[in-house]
């Protein structure tokens, strides 16, 4: 499978809470980016159930998978550690379910960061909410992967829902 390759993010990185909930506290994504990433996963994410978060904070958007299992050592969020593999939060940052390489990477180049509860039964690490079009961009790129981790296969080229919010 392919990995992560993703540039090095510029800027600080953001504050985060130290505890849970694990939430963004500065340089929180812009409204419009915020409902473009959020779209973007409604249209794209084939396969999973959208519906509220069962560790997330209030108003969290999250995925599930619906109904298979995933691949053999995935370990996805709590609490079932086997459906809900990314939420969005209110501010615009996200938790996902990644592979080790992708994690590293993520962290390595500054996108995000281990969830205060990781460990090798909690599959957690923050991505951090994008700023502009460009982290956008990169936000798809990681969302990809954690949906190739949780699923075993890459996301369709094209939407899966029509824009009333209907499969195809």
């Amino acid at each position: 499978m392919t990995m992560l390759t993703l540039p090095t993010r510029i800027g600080d990185r953001p504050q985060t809470g130290p505890s849970v909930p694990h939430v963004q506290l500065s340089q929180h994504s812009p409204d419009d980016l915020r409902e473009r990433l959020k779209q973007w996963m409604t249209d794209h994410m084939h396969g999973a159930v959208i519906r509220p978060s069962e560790i997330s904070e209030p108003g969290s958007l999250a995925f599930f998978l619906d109904g298979a299992l995933p691949p053999s050592g995935t370990v996805l969020l709590p609490p079932r550690l086997n459906a809900e593999f990314v939420h969005v939060h209110t501010d615009g940052s996200l938790h996902l379910a990644l592979a080790k390489e992708d994690q590293h990477e993520l962290i390595a180049k500054d996108w995000g960061e281990r969830h205060p509860l990781y460990s090798p039964v909690i599959n957690v690490v923050m991505l951090y909410g994008p700023r502009t079009d460009e982290e956008l961009q990169i936000a798809k790129t990681v969302i990809k992967a954690s949906y190739r981790y949780a699923t075993g296969h890459g996301l369709p080229a094209t939407p899966t829902r029509e824009p009333d919010g209907q499969r195809i």
